[in-house]
C-alpha cells in the first residue's frame, strides 16, 4: 500500500493509506524519497487560514468570490516540492529510465502516477543530493522575487525575512553583485546570511529605516524584497526604500493590513509596491521566461554549485510522523528553516526526527 499525509482538520494531521497506483502508457510511476514541508503556504492551511478554505478562486476572473470554497478539509493536495525515484514505467515511455532520481510536485505522498511528459527535464544529475531536488519550488518564488526587483549591480537590496525563501534569495541577489542587507530577529538566521555575503541587520535594533540609511550613506535601500508575509514587515519594508525606491511585496500575506500606514513614507517617498508570486513572472519578462525555465534555472544553480540550499536543511524527518514536523514549524523556534520529510522508511517505523 501507497500512503499520503492528510490534513484532517486545522492541526490534525494524519496519514492515509491507498492502493499503489500502477502506470498506464506513457506514464510512469514515482516513489518519493523526500518532500520539502512550505512554512508560508502549508503552514497557513495547517492552520486554517489558508483564503482558499474560506473562499472560491475564479481563475478566469482572477477574484476570490463568495461561495463553496476552494478547498475543504480533509485536504491531501499540499506538498509541492518532491523528489524521488522512478520505479515503473508505462507502456511507450522514452526518455526516463528505472532509477532515476527525479524533482516535481506531486503533493505529500509516497508514490504517484504522472504523465512522462512532465518529468522529462527533470533528472537530477548523479552525485547531487537529492534533497536538492525539494528546493526547486522555494528557488523558483526567490528567483521570481528577485526578477521582479529588477536589481542591478550596485544596487542595495534589503530581504526582510531570512526564512529559506529569503536566505535563498540572499544567496540570489549576492551572486549577481548586489549588496544585500538581511533582517531578521533570528540570530541564527542572521548569521547564515553573514556567511552568504550579506550584510546582517537585526530586526530589533532601533528604527530600521534611520539604520538601513546609516548603511546607505542617506539614500535607504534601491529596492527591498518582504518576505515574512507579515503586515508591520510590509509598513517597515516601504520606510526601509529610499525615495523612488521599490519594495517586492513577496509573502503570502493574510486578512486585513491594519499596521500598513500608507499616507506616510509610502506616499511622501513614492514608494513603488511590487506583488510577486510564483503563479506568474513579471510582465516584462514572460515573452522569455515561464515557470518551467524557473524552475530548471534554480537546479542548474545547485547543480554547479552557485546556490546551495543544504545549509538551509535544519530538520529531516519520517514521513510517518509528519504530525510532529508541522507542529514544529508552527511553534517556530529559532533552529527550524527547513523541514524534510524522509518517505524512504515504511510509516510502520518507530518515528525519529532528529534535527540534521
Amino acid at each position: 500500500m501507497a500512503y499520503v499525509v492528510e490534513l484532517v482538520k486545522p492541526r490534525d494531521v494524519g496519514l492515509r493509506e491507498y492502493p499503489t497506483p500502477e502506470p498506464a502508457a506513457g506514464e510512469v510511476r514515482v516513489r518519493t524519497l523526500y518532500s520539502g514541508i512550505s512554512a508560508g503556504t502549508e503552514l497557513a492551511m495547517y492552520r486554517g487560514t489558508n483564503p482558499y478554505l474560506a473562499r472560491r478562486w475564479d481563475a478566469e476572473a482572477a477574484l476570490f468570490l463568495p461561495g463553496q470554497a476552494t478547498l475543504s478539509y480533509p485536504v491531501d493536495v499540499w506538498g509541492y516540492s518532491e523528489v524521488g525515484e522512478i520505479d515503473a514505467l508505462g507502456d511507450g515511455v522514452t526518455g526516463l529510465q528505472l532509477g532515476e532520481v527525479v524533482w516535481g510536485a506531486w503533493c505529500h505522498r509516497s508514490h504517484a502516477v504522472l504523465p512522462a511528459e512532465r518529468l522529462l527535464g527533470h533528472i537530477l544529475p548523479p552525485g547531487l543530493d537529492p534533497m536538492v531536488g525539494t528546493f526547486d519550488r522555494v528557488g523558483a518564488v526567490a528567483l521570481n522575487a528577485v526578477l521582479a526587483s529588477g536589481a542591478c549591480i550596485g544596487e542595495t537590496v534589503v530581504v526582510f525575512g531570512l526564512g529559506v525563501i529569503g536566505l535563498l534569495t540572499t544567496q540570489l541577489l549576492i551572486a549577481q553583485g548586489i549588496d544585500v542587507i538581511a533582517i531578521d530577529t533570528m540570530l541564527h538566521r542572521l548569521e547564515l546570511a553573514r556567511k552568504f555575503g550579506a550584510t546582517p541587520l537585526s530586526a530589533e535594533n532601533g528604527d530600521l529605516a534611520l539604520a538601513v540609511r546609516d548603511l546607505t550613506q542617506g539614500r535607504g535601500a534601491d529596492r527591498v524584497i518582504e518576505l515574512t508575509g507579515a503586515y508591520p514587515a510590509l509598513h517597515q519594508a516601504i520606510r526601509v526604500a529610499g525615495v523612488g525606491g521599490t519594495v517586492i511585496a513577496a509573502g503570502f500575506y493574510q486578512g486585513p493590513a491594519t499596521a500598513l500606514a500608507l499616507g506616510e513614507e509610502f506616499h511622501h517617498n513614492r514608494v513603488t509596491l511590487i506583488s510577486s508570486q510564483i503563479g506568474s513572472l513579471p510582465l516584462a519578462l514572460r515573452d522569455r521566461w515561464s515557470r518551467e525555465r524557473l524552475h530548471d534555472t534554480v537546479i542548474r544553480l545547485c547543480t554547479v554549485g552557485r546556490l546551495d540550499p543544504m545549509p538551509l536543511v535544519s530538520h529531516v524527518i519520517p514521513a510517518s510522523s509528519a504530525a510532529e514536523a508541522y507542529a514544529l514549524l508552527d511553534k517556530a523556534p529559532a533552529d527550524v528553516l527547513q523541514v524534510i520529510l524522509d518517505f524512504r522508511a515504511d510509516p510502520t517505523d518507530t518515528p525519529g526526527g532528529e534535527p540534521t
